[in-house]
């Protein structure tokens, strides 16, 4: 899944599924991401139900913290020197940490970790470091602390926090994996993910397998070695070169995961950890996928019932229900699969199907979007111009002007193939699974329940399985939900909050991906509060 802090600063997030939307949101992710109070799409019966529940057993096992005395072998990388350099950024300054690339053998190597920090600028006392990861997995945490969080968070806490990030391993400037040329990504995005006959899921098959055998020839080992229990170990060594007793820390999407499991780990260290936009880490991928697809559906009859209101809207008006709003857009996508539209792109693209359901998707992680979104869909549908979905699309896969892309997606499939077993062994695992998907997201439901058989063909096999993080003895740690949040569902943030042993869940009342910095007051002041102060906000405190 790829779930990915978004923010109307920066670019739109991602989910977790594959090819359109390769899978956690959001990899997403993007590191990332990405979300069940799941619009009344039932997901109780059926094979995603019972795989959940037979991992029920395993769900219940927590994870284990770490021996609090670090071992030897480990030492050097705990007290390893940073050396600040100027980042060519105004205000930031970046230097390379060491972590051992196999923490079972740290004497076989290391992994360079790219760090990026803007010092406290007072006044007042400086409170330590703020790490923070905007999730993906895949996202750069760096990319972010200079686009937004180093200058856009809250002047009072950048007045007593240090802001720091470091780019997690495989990620963006730390040692990136690569799987595909900007071609083959093209390509890749432009796969057909609504197969109608074995053709077209041989094709989607043969697109899944090339990307991971890309992945599996650009690091074969480091592939090995992406997780994300490696990622928050990572952490803790940050946390002491950085000379803090305890992280603080605020994570987004699928940096609440790995915030979580910073705290599962390290409970004695967790110190102020806000975890926004949460995942819920006892699910199995293919609920994961499930509950995520009702999350997109939640978003989405938000989003039509906003629509018809509006002059502009192209798939209906006032008279319109949100349900005929969704099957007038899926009408769309059948003709888009039948025959591309023409983008004007410098490369030739035209949109087809799996580009224009992606553009969708992204503009579901921010109201903000939606006026985007419906000038975008009305070019699309009533002028059979794509330029605007192709932008949208674009953005979410993070395709640069000159046809090249980052690393997003290429990490973000290298973190969940390794966290999780796959969501689905087979095709035909898929095609059983599709009635379940559809019923959650008659929209969005078969896309995304054959994107999720991207991790099947993954090069290494899963070192992950579903477990429970309680972080007994942590202080409390912040759990932030979003009740319309399309990438990490509401119910999920219900569900880590009351596995930590400490967790306080504060709810936002509202549509999009995340609150933190969003418009709410209430949001804003709680978190604040408690950043400055050591204050938790009550659990079950709700805003709007």
């Amino acid at each position: 899944m790829h779930t990915r802090r978004t923010h109307r600063r920066t670019r739109i997030g991602r989910t977790r599924t594959g090819a359109t939307l390769l899978a956690a949101a959001l990899l997403a992710a993007a590191l990332l991401a990405t979300a069940c109070s799941a619009g009344g799409a039932s997901t109780s019966a059926g094979p995603a139900a019972a795989e959940a529940a037979g991992a029920t057993e395993k769900a219940r096992t927590a994870l284990a913290a770490l021996p609090q005395a670090t071992p030897s072998a480990l030492t050097p990388y705990y007290e390893q020197k940073l050396k600040w350099r100027d980042c060519g950024v105004p205000g930031f300054q970046c230097a390379t940490m060491k972590a051992p690339l196999d923490y079972a053998k740290p004497s076989e190597g290391d992994v360079r970790l790219a760090v990026a920090r803007k010092k406290a600028t007072g006044p007042g006392e400086r409170l330590g470091s703020l790490l923070v990861n905007p999730g993906g997995p895949g996202g750069s945490a760096i990319g972010y602390l200079q686009q937004y969080a180093g200058i856009g968070y809250p002047e009072e806490v950048r007045a007593r926090y240090d802001m720091v990030a470091v780019d997690p391993r495989g990620v963006a400037r730390s040692e990136p994996i690569e799987c595909l040329d900007g071609r083959e990504m093209d390509a890749y995005t432009q796969t057909d993910v609504t197969p109608d006959d074995q053709g077209e899921t041989d094709e989607l098959v043969g697109a899944y397998q090339k990307f991971a055998e890309g992945c599996g020839a650009d690091a074969p080992k480091l592939l090995r070695h992406v997780s994300t229990v490696e990622a928050a170990r990572d952490m803790d060594i940050l946390r002491a070169v950085l000379g803090d007793e305890k992280l603080t820390y605020v994570g987004a999407s699928y940096g609440t995961f790995l915030g979580a499991t910073y705290a599962g780990l390290f409970p004695d260290r967790a110190g102020r950890l806000v975890l926004d936009g949460a995942m819920d880490p006892s699910l199995p991928a293919r609920r994961l996928n499930l509950e995520q697809t009702a999350g997109f559906e939640t978003a989405f009859q938000s989003f039509a019932k906003d629509c018809v209101k509006q002059p502009d809207c192209p798939l209906g008006d006032k008279n319109t229900t949100p349900d005929q709003v969704g099957k007038n857009l899926k009408a769309f996508f059948d003709d888009l699969d039948a025959e591309p539209i023409p983008t004007g792109d410098a490369d030739g693209r035209r949109l087809t199907e799996s580009l224009a359901t992606t553009g969708v998707i992204a503009a579901m992680y921010d109201e903000g979007a939606w006026q985007q979104l419906r000038e975008s869909l009305t070019s699309a549908i009533k002028e059979k111009d794509g330029a605007g979905l192709l932008v949208l699309s674009d953005s979410y896969y993070e395709r640069e002007a000159d046809g090249g892309y980052s690393n997003l997606m290429f990490a973000n499939a290298s973190v969940n193939c390794l966290d999780l077993p796959a969501a689905f062994s087979t095709p035909d695992e898929v095609r059983e699974a599709l009635p379940e998907f559809e019923k959650a997201s008659p929209v969005f439901g078969e896309g995304l329940a054959w994107s999720s058989l991207n991790c099947a063909y993954w090069p290494v096999e899963p070192t992950g399985e579903p477990h429970r993080i309680e972080a007994a003895g942590a202080t409390p740690i912040v759990v932030v939900g979003t009740t319309r949040d399309p990438a990490t569902p509401y119910r999920w943030a219900e569900a880590l909050a009351g596995q930590l042993s400490s967790g306080r869940l504060l709810t936002y009342e509202g549509d999009g991906h995340t609150a933190y910095g969003r418009g709410s007051a209430c949001i804003d002041s709680a978190i604040n509060t408690y950043l400055l102060r050591g204050t938790a906000p009550e659990d079950g405190t709700r805003c709007s």
